[in-house]
C-alpha cells in the first residue's frame, strides 16, 4: 500500500472539483490556523506579562488586536470570528470530501463490475466472482475514510505544516529547527507501523472474502439444503470463518488504535521539546512571552496534519487493500471475442463448431479439445461427456461469451452465407441465444426458491423467449422424474418450431431424444 496510489488518482475525475476545493479550503484553514495562534498570543501575553508589550515577532498582528486592556473584548470578538471560521472551513472540506469519495467509490465499483461481466461467466465460475462481490460491496465501503479523512489530511500536511514551520521560523528559529528536527520522525513511524498493518488487512479482507463466499454459496443451495433436511451442516463452517473474520478485524482495530497512540505520543514528546527550549530560554531572557505563546500554540498545528495522515491511512488500510483487488481485476485483460462487423440474426441458421479447444485456466489442459459439431435448425444436439471435460465451455463458446484458444464457431445462414464468430460483434451474436446455466439466478425474488424451482422458471423463460437458438446446460439435474419428462417435452416441442437447442447433459431420457449426440473430451495441452 502506497500513501498516495495513483490509480486511485486516475480514477478520482468524478470528484476532481470536489477535491480542487478541498485543497483550496486547506490552505484557508492554514491562513486561519496561523492568525488565531498569533491573535491567542497577543491576547494571554498581557496576562502573563504585565509590563508594556512589544510587537516583537508578531508583527501585523498588533493592528488587529491591540494590547491595552480596553481592547481586550475586541481581541476576544477576533478570537470567536476565527474559531467560526475555522469551524466552519473544515466542516465544507469534510462534505466536500465525503462526497468526493461517495463519487469515486461508485465509478470504481461500477468499473469492476463492468469489467468483471466482460471477463465472462467462466472467469466468474472459477472463483473470481464472489471475490469480485465481496471487494465491490463492503470492501470498496472501507475507501470512504481514505477519501474523507486520509486525503483532506494528506492536502492539510502537504499546505498548513510548512505555512506553519515558516511563521515559526519567523517568530523563533531555534524552536522551527527543532520542529523541523523532529517532524521527519512521524513518517519514519508511520512506515513502521505501516509494514505491519499491510499483513493484517490483506488477512482482514481474506477472511472476510472466504466467509462471503460460503454464506454466498449457503444462500444460493439454502432452499434445496432445507428440502434435504442438511440445511444445518454448513453452520459450523460458517461460524468458523466468521469467527476468522472477527479476529482478523479486532486485529486491524488494534494496529489503528495502536498507531495513533504511537504518533500522538511522539507528536506530544516533540511539542514537550519545544516547550522545554522555550521555558529555559525565557528564564534567561532569550525570547519575549508573546513569541513563546505564538510559538507553543502553533507547534502542535504543525504536527498535528502529518500525524493525522499516519492515522487516518491506518485507519483505511482494509479500504486500500480492498482497493488493490479491484485494480487486479481491472488489470486482468479481456480476451476480445467477435469482431466488428453487425450481427446476423440466426433464424433458420446452422451453428458449425470446427476443431474448438479452450485452455482451463491453470492452462495445463485443454477442455474441450478438438470439438466438432453442427447444429442445424429444429433440432437437438446433446453434448455428453465426464465432468470437466469442457461441455459447459463450449456452450459459452459457442453463445460468443468465450474467446477459444483454437477452432472456429461459425453459422451457415438460411440463404447459404456463411458467417464466422470473429466476424461479427459478439454482443449481438449472444443476443440470438436463449440460455439457462446450470445454477439459473433469477434476482432477489429467486433467493426464496430452491434451485430446483429457479430452474424451471428459468427454462420457461428460455422456452417462451422466441430466440432462434436455445442454449441449455444440464438442464433437469435439479428435477424429479416428473419435471425432467416436462422438460423434455418443451425441448421437443421448441425444436418442432426450428429452434436450434444444444444441451449439456448426462440424462439418459434428454440423450435419447436427441438428433445428434456429440462426445465431448478434454486433453493434455501441449506445451511450446
Amino acid at each position: 500500500m502506497r500513501p498516495v496510489d495513483p490509480r486511485l488518482i486516475a480514477r478520482i475525475g468524478p470528484a476532481r472539483r470536489y477535491v480542487i476545493t478541498t485543497a483550496v479550503l486547506g490552505l484557508l484553514t492554514a491562513i486561519v490556523i496561523g492568525v488565531q495562534a498569533l491573535v491567542i498570543a497577543r491576547l494571554v501575553a498581557p496576562v502573563l506579562a504585565p509590563s508594556p508589550l512589544t510587537e516583537d515577532g508578531l508583527g501585523w498582528i498588533g493592528t488587529i488586536v491591540p494590547t491595552s486592556a480596553r481592547a481586550l473584548e475586541t481581541g476576544v470578538v477576533w478570537l470567536a470570528a476565527l474559531v467560526v471560521v475555522r469551524v466552519l472551513l473544515v466542516g465544507i472540506q469534510e462534505r466536500l470530501a465525503h462526497r468526493a469519495g461517495v463519487a469515486v467509490i461508485a465509478d470504481l465499483r461500477g468499473r469492476v463490475v463492468a469489467h468483471a461481466a466482460r471477463l465472462g461467466p467462466r472467469w466468474a465460475a472459477s472463483g473470481e466472482g464472489s471475490t469480485v462481490t465481496t471487494t465491490v460491496t463492503r470492501g470498496l465501503d472501507g475507501l470512504l475514510p481514505y477519501f474523507v479523512r486520509y486525503l483532506p489530511q494528506l492536502m492539510l500536511a502537504a499546505t498548513v505544516t510548512p505555512i506553519m514551520l515558516l511563521v515559526v521560523l519567523d517568530l523563533d528559529w531555534i524552536s522551527a529547527a527543532i520542529i523541523a528536527g523532529t517532524l521527519p520522525l512521524v513518517p519514519l513511524f508511520m512506515i513502521l507501523i505501516g509494514l505491519v498493518t499491510r499483513q493484517h488487512s490483506a488477512k482482514h479482507l481474506e477472511a472476510m472474502q472466504r466467509l462471503s463466499s460460503r454464506v454466498l454459496d449457503l444462500i444460493s443451495g439454502l432452499p434445496t439444503l432445507r428440502a434435504l433436511g442438511r440445511h444445518r451442516g454448513p453452520a459450523g463452517r460458517v461460524r468458523e470463518l466468521g469467527n476468522a473474520q472477527r479476529r482478523a478485524t479486532m486485529g486491524s482495530l488494534r494496529i489503528a488504535f495502536l498507531s495513533g497512540m504511537v504518533l500522538e505520543l511522539l507528536t506530544t514528546l516533540a511539542v514537550a521539546l519545544v516547550a522545554v527550549t522555550l521555558g529555559f530560554r525565557l528564564v534567561y531572557g532569550e525570547v519575549s512571552i508573546e513569541t513563546a505563546l505564538a510559538v507553543l500554540v502553533l507547534a502542535p498545528e504543525v504536527y498535528l496534519p502529518v500525524r493525522n495522515v499516519g492515522m487516518h491511512f491506518h485507519a483505511s488500510a482494509d479500504g486500500l487493500a480492498a482497493a488493490d483487488a479491484a485494480f487486479d481485476v481491472l488489470d486482468t485483460p479481456v480476451a476480445r471475442v467477435g469482431g466488428t462487423g453487425p450481427a446476423p440474426s440466426l433464424a433458420g441458421a446452422t451453428l458449425s463448431m470446427r476443431g474448438l479447444a479452450v485452455a482451463t485456466p491453470d492452462g495445463r489442459r485443454h477442455a474441450p479439445e478438438s470439438l466438432t459439431f453442427d447444429a442445424p435448425p429444429g433440432s437437438i444436439t446433446a453434448l455428453v461427456g465426464p465432468n470437466g471435460d469442457g461441455k459447459s465451455t463450449a456452450l459459452l463458446a459457442l453463445m460468443g461469451l468465450l474467446r477459444p484458444d483454437a477452432g472456429e464457431v461459425s453459422a451457415m445462414l438460411a440463404d447459404g452465407t456463411s458467417v464466422p464468430l470473429d466476424d461479427v460483434d459478439a454482443d449481438g451474436w449472444a443476443r440470438e441465444f436463449a440460455w439457462v446455466p446450470q445454477r439459473p439466478d433469477l434476482g432477489v425474488p429467486g433467493r426464496t426458491m430452491s434451485l430446483g424451482q429457479r430452474e424451471r422458471a428459468a427454462l420457461a423463460r428460455a422456452f417462451e423467449s422466441g430466440r432462434p437458438v436455445i442454449v441449455l446446460d444440464e438442464p433437469t439435474a435439479h428435477l424429479d422424474i416428473e419435471a425432467r419428462t416436462e422438460v423434455v417435452a418443451h425441448i421437443r416441442a421448441a425444436a418442432a418450431r426450428g429452434v436450434a437447442v444444444v444441451v449439456a447433459t448426462h440424462e439418459v431420457e434428454l440423450i435419447a431424444a436427441a438428433d445428434a449426440v456429440v462426445e465431448v473430451a478434454s486433453a493434455t495441452a501441449v506445451t511450446p
